[in-house]
């Protein structure tokens, strides 16, 4: 699964990697992103892109009640594209969410070790995600969204037997085309090459979501 990541690339390079306007305003570093907070994402535009902020945990068009996002932040490539929490995001509203790496923790004698991973470089990267509009009773339009997952490659396997489809920048247009077919979207649910990211042991410190600055991607002592 994938239940906590960071954020802290400044919008403009973010603006360039992903090609949306690049007058959005700046980002806060964020190095414990968790469930239910506002998000950054990339959706497709009238042909272009734009970077919209939507709340992490997909709450589906069907549901009476929006707190079902909570339990909902990830979803399995393998049964998203039918099930019909999921279905409908998979076929039209697909998206990108930005990155730059993420939390797994290590089952371990004495408790669960949290690992940061990200790419080798530690430059941003993108999730693959799908988003949703809720709008019932009157309380106005939640646009909300959640994370696809997969089976870990070799790098992941050693923390985690699950970790969150990444989509390679060669792969974003055809992510987001509304039209794009079935076959290509699911030739991009693959595990990200284990050779292209790093990962490391880091404290304790980053397992609550109210601590959130650089201690949390520090490595462990």
């Amino acid at each position: 699964m994938c239940g906590r990541y960071t954020l802290k690339t400044p919008a403009g390079r973010l603006a360039e990697e992903f090609g949306f306007d690049g007058s959005v305003s700046e980002l806060p570093a964020n190095y414990n992103v968790a469930p239910t907070q506002q998000v950054a994402a990339v959706l497709a535009e009238g042909g272009g892109r734009r970077l919209e902020m939507l709340r992490w945990g997909l709450i589906p068009p069907w549901a009476d009640d929006p707190g079902i996002g909570s339990r909902m932040i990830n979803a399995r490539s393998e049964t998203a594209p039918e099930k019909p929490s999921f279905r409908r995001a998979f076929r039209g509203r697909r998206c990108l969410i930005p990155a730059d790496g993420f939390y797994e923790w290590k089952r371990m004698n004495g408790g669960k070790q949290p690992y940061y991973i990200r790419m080798e470089g530690g430059g941003p990267f993108a999730f693959a995600g799908l988003w949703e509009s809720w709008d019932k009773g009157g309380s106005g339009e939640i646009r909300s969204c959640t994370i696809l997952t997969t089976g870990a490659n070799a790098l992941v396997a050693e923390i985690h037997d699950r970790m969150p489809v990444i989509v390679a920048p060669d792969a974003y247009d055809v992510w987001l085309d509304p039209e794009a077919e079935k076959d290509e979207l699911y030739g991009l649910l693959a595990p990200y090459p284990e050779d292209e990211m790093e990962a490391y042991p880091v404290s304790r410190f980053v397992n609550s979501p109210s601590n959130n600055d650089p201690r949390c991607i520090e490595p462990a002592a």
